[in-house]
């Protein structure tokens, strides 16, 4: 681990305690060069467009605040579904991240390339540039369809900090419950 990250770390921390704190600039970066978040990112909300099974149109909206002490950029974000019945199908092609919320969107952000390994269910995100600290970045995937069977998909969201070895830090849960209303397979 860097000497002057762990002390910074380790000051801030004590210093902290008596009112006074020390800004850490600095990844964590260990001996193999593995580079770990000072701060790790938030998951501050998952949500979706539509609740109803086989709606087609959607947008899965991931919000993510990545605090200014983080100590290095957001190289990218990858969202594995753990549970569910149906594995869920992407457009892409179609995904889209941008500062701000889902209703506050305020600037585009440029996209690498979005991948899927349909055998592990997961989704990757590439920021280029990668998103610097101190802002909220939501991340648009659109599904071909929502599911079509109702129940609860869990989306596993994880971040990695810009580096050749990045540690990837969990984020917590997307849960999406989607419902079937009895006529949805007739009216996508």
């Amino acid at each position: 681990m860097r000497v002057t990250t762990l002390f910074g770390i380790t000051l801030s921390l004590a210093m902290g305690i008596g009112g006074v704190t020390l800004p850490v600039t600095q990844a964590v970066q260990l001996r193999d060069g593995t580079v770990y978040f000072v701060q790790p990112p938030k998951l501050v909300k998952a949500t979706t467009t539509y609740k109803d099974v086989n709606v087609w149109g959607g947008t899965y909206y991931f919000t993510i605040n990545l605090p200014e002490n983080a100590g290095e950029s957001l190289q990218k974000v990858t969202i594995a579904q753990r549970e569910g019945t149906e594995n869920i199908r992407y457009h892409l092609n179609d995904t889209r991240a941008f500062v701000g919320e889902r209703n506050r969107k305020e600037s585009r952000l440029t996209l690498g390339a979005v991948t899927d390994e349909r055998e592990t269910r997961t989704v990757t995100v590439n920021f280029e540039p990668p998103v610097t600290p101190g802002q909220t970045v939501t991340i648009a995937l659109r599904p071909v369809s929502n599911p079509s069977f109702s129940g609860v998909y869990l989306l596993g969201v994880t971040a990695f900090p810009v580096g050749e070895k990045s540690h990837g830090q969990f984020l917590g849960f997307g849960r999406f419950q989607f419902y079937s209303n009895g006529s949805s397979w007739l009216f996508p």
